[in-house]
């Protein structure tokens, strides 16, 4: 008998998904070490205006086409029309506050070379910070309770948690509105389920991987804002995913928002390593 059999819900992780620069596009990955603000590397570095304030798709949707890839020493910016922008793991630039919704956060300039190739190319004065190691920015208690999680630029937890059959959901509902389908890169999570039944991610509670070695807890419907409207290929903006959505995806439990996917933060496991094909158990709870 399998460790997981015992569970409500059996599944596989079937992608993850690194987002090193926030709002910026995702690195497929097959596997991603869990540290204590989620995989490693995500959410690490931002954009922020000119009075330290972060950017995003929301104002910037050709931010998606910004295209980061990580070396052993550096992060890689690549753009359309514009030659790699390189910045190494070891630069440090002068230290700073920055703005991440209504949290002051320390974080360092990532230098004139990185600020004037994202100017450049989303056309406005803009600057690459990089998150203080040494801050912990906690999560939300309200939604936490006991258990303390911290997080980077994220915007408000370590780990997002969606599905193949929540997507495939929605492109049914899409064809027959009259509309094209989407990826799960429009709703930038980090780790999805297959296996699993449509949105089931939304009722279960503690997600054990790896026999059990690995737990991560859902605790928080993923509101969601304009980014899904977002072709990450073309950065072109269409209403039609939020308005597909908003016929059956209004959370009575979030003040009748919509929501996808789900908010994780993590238990166990911190050093082991997510893969795509391990196998996911968990029970429901309502």
């Amino acid at each position: 008998m399998n460790a997981l059999d015992r569970f409500d819900v059996r599944g596989r992780i079937d992608a993850l998904y690194i987002h090193p620069v926030k709002s910026c596009a995702a690195i497929a990955v097959n596997e991603a070490v869990l540290t204590p603000t989620g995989l490693q590397f995500d959410r690490e570095w931002m954009v922020v205006d000119a009075t330290g304030r972060f950017v995003s798709q929301r104002e910037l949707p050709r931010m998606v086409l910004i295209q980061p890839t990580l070396t052993e020493d550096a992060l890689i910016l690549n753009a359309p029309a514009q030659q790699p922008c390189v910045i190494h793991f070891n630069q440090r630039g002068n230290a700073l506050q920055v703005m991440i919704w209504d949290d002051a956060v320390p974080a360092f300039d990532m230098g004139d070379a990185a600020a004037q190739w994202l100017s450049d190319f989303l056309g406005q004065n803009v600057r690459l910070v990089r998150f203080d190691p040494m801050h912990e920015r906690v999560c939300s208690e309200k939604w936490t309770a006991t258990h303390r999680a911290t997080t980077k630029f994220a915007d408000g937890y370590p780990i997002l948690v969606s599905s193949v059959a929540s997507i495939d959901e929605l492109n049914t509902r899409l064809h027959d509105a009259g509309g094209a389908a989407v990826n799960a890169l429009r709703f930038r999570p980090n780790i999805v389920l297959t296996d699993v039944a449509a949105h089931d991610e939304d009722l279960i509670d503690v997600l054990h991987i790896e026999d059990e070695r690995i737990q991560l807890k859902n605790v928080k419907p993923c509101a969601r804002c304009p980014i899904p409207n977002v072709d990450p290929v073309t950065a072109e903006v269409d209403p039609m995913v939020s308005d597909v959505l908003l016929t059956y995806r209004r959370n009575a439990n979030m003040e009748d928002q919509l929501t996808f996917g789900v908010n994780a933060i993590v238990l166990t496991g911190l050093g082991l390593k997510l893969s795509v094909g391990q196998a996911v158990g968990a029970d429901y709870v309502f």
